[in-house]
C-alpha cells in the first residue's frame, strides 16, 4: 500500500497546524488539550496547554515566561527521542534558531513530513546546529524569504560593536536585542571575539540570560545596568529590549549609541526609523541563500510555507519543481517581525514606578 500523502493526514486549522491520526497541534495558536511545541517564542509556545511535548529546555523556557500557565502536564524529549502518539511517531533533530529549538519529525505509515518551525543555518554558540532531514513534506518559515535579504557574517558585525568601543569612549554602546536567543547568541559571539569584561543588561533580559547560564550556556560575566553609576557604562556594552532603545529607561546611560542587531538591519529605512545609528545585521532566521538551500538538502517534493515572504519562497520553489503552497498559519512570525510587541511586558520594576536607576 502506498504512503498516504501529507495533506491527507495534516491539516490547517483555526488553532494552527493539526496532525489528525495523532489528535495533536504543532505549535497551536490557541490553547488545546495536546500540544508539540517548536522552540519557546511566545508565537510558538503558547501558554495554557492541556499537554506539552517539547525539548527540556524549551519547557524550562517556557516555564520561566508563563510559571503556572506553562501547561497541565510536561513531556520532556531529547533530540533522537522518539514518541508515539496515536498513529503518528515524533522525534525532535536540532533546528538552530534558540536553545531547545527543534524541528518535528512526523512520522505516519511511511509518510514524512517535518515542521521546522523557525530555524536558521549559521553558527550558534548556544544550541546545536540545523540537521536536515530527508522527507515528503517540509515545512518552513520564510521571514527572510526575499533574495534581498543575505545576511553577512556575524562574527564581523560583532567586530564592529566591539570596535565602536574604541571609537565612542564616552558612549554606552546600547544595543537593542531580543530577549529570548538573540541576547544570548550575541552574548557568546562577543565572547568568542575575546571581549571578557562585563555585558551590561536591562532587567527584562536578565531573566532568561540567567536561565541560559542555568542550562549550561556560559556567558561570562554579567551586570545590571539599572542602578549603576552613569559614568560607569561609559565605554561599556549594554544589551536592552528593541523598545528601550529609544526609552526614557536610555537616558540614564552616558550618550547611548542606538545599536540593533536583527536580520532587519539590512534594510536602511527600517534602521532609519528606528533611530539606529549602528545597524547590525545579525539574526536567528535563514536568510534567502539558507532558505533556498535547505529546499534542496531536503528534497521534499512538497514545500509548505508558513509566515514571512510565503509568496517569494513559493514562486522560486515552484521554478524548481518543488510543489510549493503557502499555509498562511496566523499567528506565527510575530516575535522578530514586530518587537515592540515581543518586549512590551518584559519591563522592569523601576519603569513602570517611574524611579531613575
Amino acid at each position: 500500500m502506498p504512503a498516504p500523502r501529507p495533506e491527507s493526514w495534516i491539516q490547517v486549522t483555526n488553532r494552527g497546524f493539526y496532525v489528525t491520526p495523532g489528535g495533536f497541534y504543532v505549535d497551536p495558536t490557541r490553547p488545546v488539550d495536546y500540544a508539540v511545541v517548536t522552540h519557546g517564542h511566545a508565537d510558538h509556545a503558547r501558554p495554557d496547554h492541556g499537554h506539552v511535548l517539547a525539548t527540556p529546555e524549551t519547557l524550562a523556557i517556557m516555564r520561566h515566561r508563563y510559571q503556572e500557565r506553562a501547561g497541565g502536564t510536561h513531556d520532556p524529549m531529547r533530540y533522537g527521542e522518539a514518541r508515539k502518539i496515536g498513529e503518528v511517531t515524533v522525534r525532535f533533530v536540532p533546528a538552530g534558531h534558540v536553545l531547545g529549538s527543534a524541528q518535528a519529525v512526523l512520522e505516519y505509515k511511511g509518510s514524512r513530513v517535518v515542521v521546522s518551525g523557525d530555524y536558521k543555518r549559521r553558527s550558534d554558540p548556544t544550541c546545536p546546529p540545523f540537521e536536515p532531514v530527508p522527507c515528503d513534506a517540509f515545512v518552513t518559515e520564510a521571514t527572510f524569504g526575499l533574495p534581498v535579504f543575505r545576511h553577512p557574517d556575524a562574527a564581523g558585525e560583532v567586530r564592529r560593536l566591539i570596535d565602536a568601543r574604541a571609537q565612542f569612549p564616552e558612549r554606552a554602546i546600547l544595543v537593542g536585542s531580543y530577549a529570548l536567543g538573540k541576547a544570548q547568541r550575541l552574548i557568546s559571539l562577543i565572547r568568542e571575539a575575546g571581549y571578557d569584561r562585563p555585558i551590561y543588561l536591562h532587567g527584562a533580559l536578565m531573566g532568561l540570560c540567567e536561565l541560559y547560564q542555568e542550562l549550561g550556556i556560559d556567558l561570562g560575566p554579567l551586570e545590571r545596568a539599572t542602578g549603576q553609576n552613569k559614568k560607569t557604562l561609559a565605554g561599556e556594552i549594554v544589551l536592552a529590549p528593541p523598545a528601550a532603545l529609544n526609552d526614557r529607561w536610555a537616558r540614564r546611560l552616558p550618550e547611548p549609541l542606538p545599536t540593533m542587531a536583527s536580520g532587519w538591519m539590512r534594510v536602511r529605512q527600517r534602521a532609519r526609523q528606528r533611530g539606529v545609528e549602528l545597524p547590525l545585521v545579525i539574526s536567528d532566521h535563514a536568510d534567502w541563500d539558507e532558505l533556498t538551500q535547505t529546499l534542496h538538502d531536503v528534497g521534499a517534493p512538497q514545500v509548505w510555507v508558513t509566515h514571512g515572504s510565503e509568496e517569494a519562497l513559493c514562486h522560486w520553489a515552484s521554478q524548481q519543481g518543488f510543489d510549493a503552497r503557502a499555509l498562511a498559519v496566523v499567528g506565527w512570525g510575530e516575535e522578530e517581525s514586530d518587537p515592540e510587541e515581543a518586549t512590551a511586558q518584559e519591563t522592569e520594576p523601576s519603569e513602570q514606578t517611574g524611579q531613575a536607576g
